[in-house]
């Protein structure tokens, strides 16, 4: 017997107070991160704002929404019927123009019979109220996971998990969960009955668990079990998760199993020829010793070189790889069974769903990341305050001239080159640059010579990504027919008005393209201004073994400490130089970013879930976005003297915002703004839908602009 007492649920228009009460469950997640460790609500009382604010906005629009559209609304014709039959015990039935699995159907059977388990007496009805309020609990599940996750890429990139008793979690860390439960899709939908919130839960609770496996060398059968059934769930949510369940986190946990090798250190030796060198690094990068900086230090060759090192240590430790990434290759073979059964990836209304290869995709998200993004670009506008700043500071004096550093630099780490270890070698032994440049083959002086002048080559880079994007633009500009025919979507206005409006438009936008993936590139690698692209200091971090790096007098890369040497991460709490670091300016365990490794398979990732969809839809953008948002590092303002003197409120404003990203503020208010608009334009405006000659269309119901 199901859930619903009579065959045909009613639909009811309003929330209940215990529908409110399930609602507002959640809030205890986010309540946890103040309240559940000593001290920590004591220490930062303010961050109970976050959870509470959360809370009424979600509770609001959802009410709203239940008001003002009590019935089912375009997708949700198709979803909240058939999540009804699942209420009433008919799980054989299927509606064949669903495509996704029943995922999100079978969570709402789970949901209330959870809740009468814990004795939380929910009224539920199965109706169009009581199944969209389970989206709302799936987005604060979702923000509770993104906060747990970002706190434990900040506690892997900072290399130790020493937590202060009074902040258990960063207050990026935080201010990133709450703005990402603002995110305008997911909180626009955390009101309507659609699977893309709670698809994004899941697959980010699976990122969480593979967070959790990495922080150690070894996985237990356990994990390896529990990795598999999470998989399977998100697969059953979505199918395309399966791009981010076994691309993106297998090949992340393929890169930690060969990190754990640990390699000892030994001394480069002179080499003469490309061959010699050649062998060298690649019997390195087999034992495990890869290059992988980085990304605030990695250039575009250094993505070659990371990509190379990868394969070839993968290839030579194949029992490591597979041991570790075992359970997502199940995960893998479970999908490829499903869709040799199913005959296709897509269940039903597969005509309209047919894969192809959709390389613009790859272009459209970087605007997407900008528009939604755009208070995180601050940093670009940094050069221009700065630039405005020194012109007022050259009337004072030479001793009160300051210049701008950022607290992270961008520094490359130290290189030695036929032509930069020439001189420096020269000096300490006397020896004539042209003698050691002799001993070199003309190919290794050439490569040598190449490598010092890299900068030049990034106008040939940005000249090459834009002819490539053109010709992306040229041949594999796809307009599906759902674009072209539904005016409800905003996607259908924005194609009108730029591709479809002038062919010169698409070429033109190839600009736009190229300048959003620059910035949105750069604030994942951690911005850095001119005065520090360049410089050849070493960060002291591990895996830095460069192809192309020649042993003169100095026997070694760097200064680093070597992996086998880095100290374990379970180092006891007390009074160490870390928790005293983190103690002093505890900013800095936001500012670290995460490696080339993982931005590369992040881009994979991301492009195996875009280009095989012919649609553009910014909800496929949802969780490229989330990951991208969660790997972003912080930044701080630039170090800044008064004009006026110490001690005004300026000068006190700026010593604040160099301990807190303003930009989280600016996102805040960014995202709120966007919200508003579109919430209020789909309550507000409603329309009959008509066709070109007037006629009316869907029976005259009442239709409404969304994502």
């Amino acid at each position: 017997m199901g859930l619903a007492e009579t065959d045909t649920p009613t639909l009811t228009t309003s929330t209940g107070p215990s529908t409110l009460l399930v609602c507002s469950l959640p809030l205890a997640l986010l309540v946890h991160a103040s309240l559940f460790h000593p001290g920590a609500f004591r220490a930062r009382p303010w961050t109970i704002a976050f959870p509470a604010a959360l809370t009424a906005a979600c509770l609001a629009w959802s009410r709203v929404v239940s008001r003002e559209v009590p019935e089912p609304y375009l997708d949700e014709v198709f979803h909240i019927p058939q999540a009804q039959k699942y209420c009433e015990g008919k799980f054989r039935e299927w509606d064949d123009k669903i495509t996704t699995p029943p995922g999100l159907y079978l969570f709402s059977v789970f949901l209330p019979q959870l809740c009468g388990k814990l004795g939380i007496d929910w009224q539920f009805r199965c109706d169009a109220t009581s199944l969209r309020a389970g989206n709302v609990v799936s987005l604060f599940a979702l923000v509770y996971l993104a906060l747990l996750c970002r706190q434990e890429i900040e506690a892997q990139l900072y290399g130790t998990r020493l937590r202060s008793p009074s902040r258990p979690f960063s207050t990026y860390a935080l201010h990133t969960a709450f703005n990402i439960a603002l995110f305008p899709l997911l909180f626009f939908f955390s009101g309507l009955y659609y699977t893309d919130v709670l698809s994004t839960a899941v697959v980010v609770g699976a990122f969480l668990n593979h967070l959790k496996r990495v922080a150690r060398d070894r996985s237990s059968v356990a994990s390896d079990l529990f990795t598999i059934a999470i998989g399977l769930l998100a697969l059953l949510m979505r199918q395309t998760n399966v791009f981010w369940i076994v691309v993106f986190m297998g090949g992340l946990e393929a890169v930690h199993a060969v990190k754990t090798l640990r390699p000892e250190r030994v001394d480069q030796p002179f080499m003469t020829t490309l061959w010699a060198q050649l062998k060298y690094f690649a019997w390195r990068y087999s034992v495990g010793d890869i290059h992988d900086l980085p990304l605030s230090h990695a250039w575009h060759d250094d993505m070659l070189y990371t990509t190379i090192s990868l394969v070839i240590a993968a290839v030579c430790n194949p029992l490591r790889v597979v041991r570790q990434v075992w359970p997502y290759v199940t995960v893998l073979g479970c999908f490829a069974a499903f869709v040799a059964w199913n005959g296709g990836v897509v269940l039903g209304d597969k005509s309209n769903h047919v894969a192809t290869i959709h390389l613009t995709q790859m272009l459209y998200i970087w605007p997407f990341f900008a528009f939604f993004s755009l208070p995180l670009l601050l940093p670009y506008a940094a050069p221009f305050l700065s630039t405005l700043n020194l012109m007022f500071k050259s009337q004072q004096s030479q001793s009160q001239f300051t210049v701008p550093v950022p607290s992270e630099p961008r520094n490359k780490p130290f290189k030695v080159t036929a032509s930069s270890s020439s001189k420096s070698t020269s000096q300490k032994q006397g020896t004539e640059p042209e003698s050691i440049a002799a001993k070199q083959s003309q190919i290794s002086t050439a490569l040598g010579i190449a490598e010092a002048s890299k900068p030049l080559s990034w106008p040939l880079y940005l000249i090459g990504t834009v002819v490539i994007s053109g010709l992306i633009v040229r041949f594999n500009t796809i307009i599906h027919p759902f674009t072209l025919a539904d005016n409800r979507h905003y996607m259908f206005y924005v194609f009108r008005y730029t591709i479809r409006r002038a062919g010169w438009i698409r070429y033109a936008l190839v600009l736009a393209y190229t300048a959003s993936r620059w910035m949105v590139w750069g604030i994942l690698a951690g911005y850095s201004d001119f005065s520090t692209a360049f410089s050849t200091v070493s960060d002291g971090g591990p895996y830095v073994s460069y192809p192309f790096w020649i042993a003169y007098s100095e026997k070694r890369q760097t200064e680093a400490k070597y992996p086998a040497q880095l100290p374990a991460d379970d180092s006891p709490a007390g009074d160490s130089q870390p928790q005293r670091q983190l103690a002093d300016d505890p900013f800095t365990y936001s500012t670290r970013t995460v490696s080339t490794s993982t931005g590369l398979i992040f881009l994979l990732a991301t492009s195996f879930s875009l280009v095989t969809a012919p649609l553009v839809e910014p909800r496929y953008f949802i969780i490229p976005w989330l990951m991208w948002r969660l790997f972003v590092p912080a930044w701080r303002l630039p170090d800044h003297r008064s004009l006026s003197g110490e001690g005004t409120v300026a000068d006190r404003a700026i010593r604040v915002f160099r301990q807190y990203d303003v930009r989280l503020l600016l996102e805040t208010v960014w995202f709120a703004a966007i919200n508003l608009a579109t919430c209020y334009i789909f309550i507000a405006k409603p329309y009959v839908w008509r066709a070109e000659d007037g006629t009316v269309l869907d029976d005259g119901r009442m239709q409404r602009f969304m994502w």
